[in-house]
Order: structure tokens, then sequence, then C-alpha cells
């Protein structure tokens, strides 16, 4: 990674997230050696001007234009520009003061900036899992032309990552992708109708997003980590295992051809795997709670309930179609997801909103950027269409 001085220069896409709030808790330890030039984010001005004012980035970016221009009154005092929009996101890419691109934004908005980050000669640093989901054969071929590094932040394959380092990739066997459980771990088909967003907020580890916390209870969370990881490490996804871990201790496994399982393990906590992006190859101190084996008297596995949780089975589905269609199952959990959390749709109907676009769709075998997002929008009207109010709770 290049770094100018002591410092590595961070531009950090969807800062008012969960994730990105993270980001920036880790910046705050290390002020000495990370340094924020760019923030991104979506509409939350009030945030986003804390974040300006105590970061002092160069450039920031926020989608909605209304929120830009009331950014622009608020930060007016600061030395800080502010743009808006994909225009403003892609600027943030390729600005020369910025050594990695951390994407946490939610959604297929991510793919562009990534590609031009890349293109820009910029490391990035992933946790906008869409961005490999559905254009994993355009992402993955510009980081071997560009020369850059393309780090996970999700844990799982941060986990993964940190387990390969080192190790003869042609003798990795399989990889053993852990899972909690979600909020729902335990219930059955028949329960799931009566499952509120509150319910499916409610995970027992881990503090994320809204989407990606429903999409934990679904476990199409897991299906679209199942797809990443086939890009990220150049595996086959029937060589990609999930096993439900429901204490977050063990945040992955990879198993050789000899048979010996390596796992990475740690408290549930974002920041570990943000730090270790951000800082690799290095590994610097981090204050988290520390593992204690003395006390830990087991570590408990089991199978998923493929048959109430569709959403990984039809991950899988959607990864063997390959193509465009994984695009698909994840514009159509999108679209079906901010249903569901605006009292909408019931849980179960998500995955009735997946299956019936990707029925619905004629695959494209190596769709254009271009083709992904079209691909995209034509979920989504589906969903729309006969997944909205007509179909009531």
């Amino acid at each position: 990674m290049t770094k100018t001085g002591e410092y590595t220069r961070i531009a950090l896409l969807g800062s008012t997230g969960s994730i990105g709030m993270q980001t920036l808790d880790v910046v705050r330890a290390w002020p000495e050696r990370l340094k924020v030039t760019a923030l991104a984010a979506g509409r939350n001005t009030e945030r986003i001007e804390a974040q300006v004012r105590e970061f002092s980035p160069r450039l920031v970016c926020m989608w909605e234009e209304a929120a830009a221009e009331d950014l622009r009154v608020r930060v007016a005092d600061t030395g800080t520009r502010v743009v808006s929009g994909m225009e403003g996101l892609l600027e943030i890419a390729a600005m020369e003061d910025a050594d990695i691109l951390l994407n946490a934004v939610v959604g297929m908005i991510g793919i562009r900036p990534t590609l031009a980050a890349i293109e820009a000669g910029k490391d990035i640093a992933l946790a906008n899992k869409e961005t490999l989901v559905t254009a994993g054969h355009l992402i993955v071929p510009a980081v071997q032309k560009a020369g850059v590094k393309l780090l996970p932040v999700d844990s799982e394959h941060s986990a993964i990552f940190q387990c390969l380092n080192g190790e003869p990739r042609e003798r990795l066997s399989r990889i053993l992708l852990t899972c909690s459980g979600g909020a729902f771990r335990g219930k059955k088909k028949e329960e799931l109708a009566g499952m509120t967003a509150e319910d499916a907020l409610r995970h027992p580890n881990w503090s994320m997003g809204a989407k990606i916390t429903v999409d934990s209870a679904s476990l199409v969370n897991k299906g679209l980590e199942v797809i990443e990881a086939k890009w990220l490490f150049d595996v086959d996804v029937d060589d990609i295992e999930v096993v439900v871990q429901p204490q977050s201790i063990i945040h992955s496994m990879v198993e050789f051809a000899d048979g010996s399982v390596m796992a990475q393990l740690a408290a549930p906590d974002m920041r570990l795997p943000i730090q270790y992006a951000l800082f690799y190859p290095d590994r610097v101190p981090l204050d988290i709670p520390k593992l204690d084996f003395r006390t830990l008297s087991e570590i408990r596995f089991a199978q998923p309930d493929t048959d109430t949780f569709r959403g990984l089975p039809l991950a899988y589905e959607a990864a063997h179609a390959g193509g465009s269609m994984p695009t698909v199952f994840n514009a159509a959990n999108e679209e079906a997801v901010g249903l569901f959390l605006r009292g909408k749709i019931t849980f179960p109907a998500i995955y009735e909103a997946i299956e019936g676009a990707m029925r619905a769709h004629s695959v494209i075998a190596a769709p254009s950027l271009e083709e992904v997002l079209g691909a995209e929008e034509e979920a989504r009207v589906y969903v729309r269409n006969g997944f909205g109010f007509q179909r009531g709770v």
C-alpha cells in the first residue's frame, strides 16, 4: 500500500453506517498512522457534519443532492468541499490523496466507485459484498490488471484471508464459512410469517445495519458471502460449506488437502477485520475483549436449516447459474427487504420475491456493467410490481 509520510490515507464510503462508524473508531485509535481524506454518505447530514469537524476530510460526497446542499451550509466554515451523487463518489474514488478506498456502502452503488479506485491504482478494503456478488467477473480481472490489493472487511472473509495467508492456495480443499444463524435461528417455517422487522433486528451477537441484520436472519447474507468468497478466493461454490457457529467466536475456517483445518477466532467485533485490512500485512493492538479459553467451556456447531431459511439454497442456485443471476438474487432481496422493513410484506415473502425474480430472468452469461445494472433494475421492478402494497402483510 502506498503511503505518504507516516499516514495511510483513507477514502471512506458509507461513513455514517455501522461499518463506517466503526472504521472511524479505528482511525481515532491510530491518529499517528491513519488519516481520513474523504467521506461519503447518503443523507445523514447531522452525523457527517460531526465527522467533517472531527476528521477534516478534503472531500465529502452525499448521495442525495438536497443533503449535499444542506451539508455545504453546515460546513461552510471548514475547508471541506461537498459533492453529490455518483459523480461525487467517482471523484472520491479517483482522488490522488487517498491510498485505500474502504467501501462500506450498502447496495450496488458500490460497484462503479470500486472499479474507478482500482483503475486509479488504489487498494480496496471491501465491506460492500454486492460489488463482488454482482460484478466479481469485472472486479477481479481489474484488480489483477492494476496490481492492487483487494482486502476483505467482512469478518468471515477476513478470517479466511488470514487462514490462507502464506499457505499454498492449490492445497486448499474447502472453505468452512461460519454463520451465527441470525435472530431467527431455531425457528420453524410456520413461525416466520409472524416475525416483524423489530424481531429480525435483534441479532444476538453483532451490531450491524438494518438491511444486513435482516439478511442475517434470512440467511441471504450468508448466501451473498458464499458468492463473494468464490470471487475473493478463486474457489468453486461447491467447495464452500456453511456451518452454523452460534457464538460467533470462530469467524471462518479453511481445510487443506492433508485434512488440517485452520480457524480464526476472536470476540465478535467488526473493528478487528476493519483494522486488519487498514494495516495489512501488519497487526497492531486493538482494545477488544480477549477470548479466555479457561472459561470457554464449548464451541458449538450445527447445520443450517435450508428448508426453513431458503436464502442460502437460493444463493447457491444463483451462483451455479452464474452470469447475471447473482445480480437478480441480490437486487430482488434488497427490494424485498426494504418492503419488509416498512411492514409491507411478511418475512417469508422475501424468499418468494427472490425466487420469483430468478425464475422470471433469462441469464446473461458474461454481462457488461450496463447489463449488470439492467438486470438489477429488472429484478427491482419485478418485486415492486408483484410484492408491493397489493400483497399486504
